[in-house]
């Protein structure tokens, strides 16, 4: 079965249960369940905990002017460069 074929199959049993809270909160309980432990297996994500550190060290950062502009007409390239990145 092709994905386009299993989204359809998927939407069809939805609408089978849809007039079923209960029935719809256990299917997005389980789904939500697939979908963490899908995350948890993605090589490229980050753990939520390095994330946040990574945006406080960024909002430090900004609060002690440690930031970079790119000039009028620059591209991103050269702005790049000249930032040493």
């Amino acid at each position: 079965m092709t994905t386009l074929q299993l989204n359809a199959e998927l939407y069809r049993a939805m609408g089978v249960i849809a007039d079923d809270e209960g029935l719809m909160r256990k299917a997005l309980k389980y789904i939500k369940k697939l979908a963490i432990k899908k995350n948890e297996q993605d090589e490229t994500l980050i753990p939520k905990g390095e994330y946040l550190e990574s945006l406080e060290r960024g909002e430090e950062e900004f609060r002690q002017g440690k930031t970079f502009a790119m000039l009028p007409g620059e591209s991103f390239s050269d702005f790049r460069k000249r930032i040493g990145r």
